[in-house]
């Protein structure tokens, strides 16, 4: 709704286009526990939002001749492949070059993806004032440069692609991973997957690495009921029961690395996503090709040497090589700056140093990680593993 409204309206009116459909929710939050909630729920809403819209119209003669558009857009007959297209329209404007890196990725979470301010902050390991300022930033220079709302030309995705894929990439992360009461947010990995559909098989948008990054959502969210009991604790990898897991999400995300291959470029989503295909199709735990994962992680390292791809890479070392070589590979994150509030750093040398035969040291880590911001069935493993 809000990307088919900035269409309309124009990217300088994006902030109205959010509020119309803030109306639109407020009231149905005010009028569906008494009422009930509506048959076509999606429907309701796109009415009450077109109709809060022209009262708006009717009021700024500056968007009168609007009017007409809008109420052909939200009619019933409008076309599903236009509405997608003003999805892949909206995220390509948020990721304009003409804003910067970090604020142009906060405003596409804020404005695609639904996030809000704390969510993204937790993206990107950095405080909520800081994620709302990159919001407001990016806004101001979409009006300033009047920037257009139209998917760029084939030959211009450059920057802008790769903009994309990285959000999409955060969202998921957060759905995968949320800080919340629940591991997983589902909600968030299925809309993940459905966007970064829409982008790998647009005929403007489609690439090689669009196809490696719904590759890695497809077999990363495969494992996604094994991941928690019906109680909401949590599973280690280690732990899960393999035929829980979704063979037809790990045949299409296989299919996909397959059709990623088709460039000559690789990119840290081919690299991960290898890296989850083999975890994939590892009948079990103790089959898992621990050393094929941890080459690939030097090669996503070499890409990226982020703190977070090193303490990555360092487990698989440890499964690979022993819990005392990844202790060494971790060596070179543990007084990074940017880890010193994630919760899984600690937590992982807890489990290493247990695994070397020091259990005071791996205690005084784990206390450590409980220190941190982290999910609610995360808190209960790492008090288990204490205990």
């Amino acid at each position: 709704m809000v990307s088919t409204l900035t269409r309309i309206f124009g990217p300088r009116h994006m902030g109205l286009a959010e509020d119309v459909v803030q109306d639109a929710l407020v009231k149905a939050l005010e009028q569906w526990p008494h009422r009930g909630v509506p048959d076509n729920p999606a429907a309701w809403l796109i009415e009450v939002a077109k109709h809060r819209a022209l009262d708006v119209l009717r009021r700024q003669s500056v968007l009168a001749a609007k009017a007409e558009e809008l109420a052909r857009a939200f009619s019933s007959t409008r076309l599903a492949a236009e509405e997608m297209d003003d999805q892949l329209a909206m995220m390509f404007l948020c990721c304009h070059p003409r804003v910067p890196r970090d604020a142009r990725l906060a405003l596409t979470l804020k404005t695609v993806c639904g996030f809000g301010a704390g969510e993204i902050a937790r993206a990107f390991l950095i405080q909520e004032p800081a994620a709302a300022q990159r919001i407001v930033r990016a806004k101001r220079l979409i009006r300033e440069h009047d920037l257009s709302f139209d998917l760029p030309e084939a030959g211009q995705l450059g920057e802008r692609l790769d903009s994309v894929l990285q959000t999409l990439y955060l969202m998921f992360n957060e759905g995968y991973s949320s800080g919340g009461e629940q591991l997983l947010r589902q909600d968030l990995c299925d809309e993940s997957i459905r966007l970064a559909a829409l982008v790998a098989d647009h005929g403007a948008t489609a690439a090689p690495e669009c196809h490696a990054l719904l590759a890695l959502f497809l077999l990363q969210s495969a494992r996604s009921q094994s991941r928690v009991d019906p109680a909401g604790d949590l599973f280690l990898l280690c732990d899960q029961d393999r035929s829980q897991w979704d063979r037809g999400r790990i045949s299409e995300g296989l299919r996909r690395l397959e059709k990623s291959a088709s460039g000559d470029r690789m990119t840290e989503y081919h690299l991960e996503a290898g890296i989850a295909a083999v975890h994939a199709t590892a009948p079990d735990f103790a089959s898992t090709d621990w050393a094929c994962i941890a080459q690939l992680y030097d090669g996503l390292y070499a890409m990226n040497p982020s703190p977070v791809v090193a303490l990555n890479r360092a487990v698989a070392i440890a499964r690979s090589h022993g819990p005392e070589a990844g202790l060494r590979a971790l060596a070179v994150v543990e007084g990074n700056p940017a880890l010193a509030r994630y919760h899984l750093l600690p937590a992982t040398l807890g489990m290493l140093w247990r695994e070397a035969g020091h259990a005071e040291k791996a205690a005084s880590y784990f206390r450590r990680a409980l220190e941190c911001e982290c999910s609610a069935p995360e808190r209960r493993f790492l008090e288990r593993q204490l205990g």
